[in-house]
């Protein structure tokens, strides 16, 4: 699915779009009547952020982290479907967080989303330790000596792990929830083994994952998987989530697309 087929008109409040926006940038409006601005031949706005915001859990008086932001559209998705109280994005890119930072502006959401560029390692440069409800994470899905590189260095950090691997990742997750507190991440179904190792690692005991196909009788392109801080094991595996039937999107992925509604 293309960022085309996401995008429903020009940009609003045009004024304050063209005080924001860079040379090298374009504006398009997205689900939920968000602006969201991208880099032209960059990192854009993908199915899998949209099925990430959609699966992550809801916890509308809770706090919540999200990892390797890009242009901060999950959290703004996030924060705008009422599901969390506030959100810091963190990125290690400083082209990337100054990006996220003008979309949180242009939406009008800096009482609720704020922006830290970091390097997720380093965990004193961000929230406190032990204290949010939710993490969530769209990470690159590829080893870092795996893949041809990008021209442009954003979608190339997005790909492969040039700023930190999963086992990074799920280390950030575990060591800034609070007990009992969840981690929601789409992956890479090849990669699967990896993701669970790290989970494990980390001390989060994955509890609900879902396949995400093309169409039906196709194999499984992505996976979202939610995770635990500290619980007993026993994980629920929902039915597949295809995103095509008929030629266009299936019933299914409509309903995210228009309301953001996860269907599992």
């Amino acid at each position: 699915m293309k960022t085309s087929d996401l995008s429903i008109g020009p940009p609003a409040c045009e004024a304050s779009a063209d005080a924001l926006i860079r040379p090298d940038e374009r504006i398009t409006r997205v689900n939920d009547d968000l602006s969201l601005i991208e880099k032209k031949g960059g990192l854009s706005l993908g199915t899998d952020a949209l099925l990430l915001a959609a699966f992550c859990p809801s916890r509308p008086a809770g706090d919540a982290i999200e990892l390797g932001a890009g242009s901060g559209i999950v959290s703004l998705l996030s924060v705008l479907r009422g599901k969390f109280r506030r959100v810091e994005c963190v990125e290690i890119r400083p082209d990337y967080a100054d990006l996220c930072r003008r979309n949180v502006e242009i939406n009008r959401l800096g009482d609720r989303v704020s922006v830290t560029c970091a390097d997720l390692r380093d965990h004193r440069a961000y929230a406190v330790a032990g204290g949010v409800d939710c993490v969530f994470a769209n990470p690159p899905y590829m080893k870092r000596e795996s893949g041809l590189p990008s021209r442009d260095e954003g979608r190339d950090a997005a790909r492969r792990e040039l700023w930190g691997g999963i086992t990074d990742f799920c280390e950030a997750a575990a060591r800034k929830l609070r007990p009992g507190g969840d981690f929601a991440v789409v992956f890479w179904p090849p990669r699967a083994v990896d993701l669970f190792c790290a989970l494990r690692g980390a001390g989060l005991e994955p509890k609900k994952m879902t396949w995400v196909c093309a169409r039906e009788g196709a194999a499984p392109s992505l996976l979202l998987l939610s995770a635990k801080k500290g619980s007993k094991p026993g994980m629920i595996v929902s039915p597949p989530l295809y995103l095509e039937q008929g030629g266009g999107a299936s019933e299914d992925m409509q309903r995210i697309l228009d309301r953001g509604v996860f269907p599992f």
